[in-house]
């Protein structure tokens, strides 16, 4: 019986932070569902379209490993597509302390909404604990170098888009 573990975010755009959480869930779970969300809280830079393109390109360096991934959009109440999908947990990374308070409400609620359905927490390399979505728009959108943090891919759609903005 295979195991399927969901990993939902915004990935607006997907970092190096990202993509290493991806790799190691492929350790933990059979099939990985990349779930790409738009979330109210937030005003994205780049479409869900935009996002599950650069996913799609980066997961192509896994070779073999990315015919366990699929990217879907998330709509809804996460434990929803999760169920959508029969996954058997929900997979989340964490870089710093301030990321657990908000980790842990979520994932209570998620239990009260479906107890089956377990959370598993990766904390990020130590190399990507500093690495936000939010950080690489704003040092990009000035001018710095963000080449450590994204793939070259990400890089071309972010030029693209603040020549375009």
């Amino acid at each position: 019986m295979s195991k399927i573990g969901i990993y939902p975010g915004t990935f607006d755009p997907m970092t190096n932070g990202h993509f290493n959480i991806i790799k190691r869930s492929l350790k933990v779970v059979d099939k990985l569902i990349i779930g790409v969300a738009d979330n109210l809280n937030k005003t994205p830079l780049l479409t869900v379209d935009e996002r599950k393109k650069i996913i799609a390109n980066d997961i192509n360096s896994l070779n073999e490993s990315n015919k366990k991934i699929e990217i879907h959009n998330v709509n809804g109440l996460l434990t929803d597509f999760a169920k959508k999908f029969d996954a058997d947990c929900i997979i989340r990374g964490l870089r710093a302390v301030s990321d657990f308070e908000y980790e842990f409400q979520m994932t209570g609620m998620n239990y009260q909404l479906s107890p089956e359905i377990e959370t598993i927490f990766l904390m990020s390399a130590d190399n990507n604990s500093f690495i936000s979505s939010n950080l690489v728009k704003e040092v990009h959108k000035l001018g710095g170098d963000v080449s450590k943090f994204v793939s070259d891919n990400t890089i071309k759609i972010l030029n693209n888009k603040n020549t375009s903005s």
